[in-house]
């Protein structure tokens, strides 16, 4: 079998990500021309937060690209706004990344805006500035940028938009968003980041100190639940999305719902000890919440 060299092909790099996601990104049930423009905006967010947390393929080839010069291509900033530029190219002109070459003709069929994919950069600019969030609110601020512009896309790109959609859609990505968080409070602080509350922290009597160990404590595992039961909520007041649609939409948007629900039951499973490595559900338990959520249940 023939292996592709991911330091000369950073596209393909950056899309066989799709896998480790914890909801479908472009499953093989959708129509063809779905498949195709939910990869093409799958490509753009999967990059751009390659580019925020320093997790671009080896080489330099992404830099290349975007026209950053080599001595420039660790500052993360620079590659974001060079990534920037090269996005407003796929609106008034020929891109150079051929991850943006792929969006040009989704963005053209779809007639997607360049709002959704600005609040992705400015989401990852963020990550480059703002390591603490105070508050809730705080957090919620910031999944408005780094979430919810992909469910926003997803419906565009589905021609389903509509203002309450778009409302439930906010709620299901804000809530796979502190999902993800959860699932990555050590990865994260090991970034120097801290996505948990400080306001929550201090409520459940939690230290920075106390995420960098092994293991969970008593304190951590509380606070961890209680943010579990936040996102929980989020992913109910948004599911009546998934009934508004018909046919093969309903069953992905039924699969991203599924997808946060069923990482919050192996969070729980974990006894909400996400230190260790994160927490991830099984087939079994996916499909299980998948059958839920078309149901209406849960």
């Amino acid at each position: 079998m023939t292996r592709v060299n991911t330091a000369l092909d950073p596209e393909r790099a950056t899309l066989d990500k799709a896998a480790g996601e914890n909801f479908p990104v472009a499953p093989f049930f959708l129509p063809r021309a779905w498949r195709t423009d939910l990869m093409a905006v799958y490509g753009f967010a999967r990059l751009v937060d390659d580019i925020g947390d320093g997790d671009l393929a080896p080489g330099g080839a992404d830099a290349r690209l975007l026209g950053v010069e080599p001595e420039r291509a660790g500052d993360r900033l620079v590659l974001l706004d060079a990534f920037e530029a090269d996005l407003r190219r796929v609106f008034d002109g020929t891109p150079h990344h051929p991850l943006l070459r792929r969006l040009q003709p989704t963005v053209r069929r779809c007639s997607l805006s360049p709002q959704p994919f600005l609040g992705l950069i400015a989401a990852n600019r963020q990550d480059q500035l703002v390591a603490r969030y105070e508050t809730y609110d705080d957090l919620l601020a910031y999944c408005e940028l780094s979430a919810n512009p992909v469910g926003r896309l997803v419906l565009a790109v589905t021609g389903t938009s509509t203002p309450e959609r778009i409302r439930r859609s906010d709620a299901i990505c804000t809530a796979l968003q502190i999902v993800e968080h959860l699932q990555d409070v050590a990865e994260d602080l090991a970034r120097d980041r801290i996505y948990l509350p400080a306001s929550d922290m201090k409520r459940f009597h939690v230290q920075e100190a106390d995420l960098a160990t092994p293991t969970a404590g008593a304190s951590v595992r509380a606070l961890v639940a209680y943010e579990a039961e936040r996102a929980r909520e989020l992913l109910n007041e948004g599911a009546p999305l998934v009934g508004s649609v018909h046919g093969r939409l309903k069953l992905l948007l039924a699969g991203f719902v599924a997808g946060g629900r069923a990482a919050i039951r192996a969070i729980a499973a974990a006894e909400h000890d996400v230190l260790p490595g994160p927490p991830k559900p099984g087939k079994v338990q996916l499909l299980r919440e998948v059958g839920v959520t078309l149901r209406g249940e849960g």
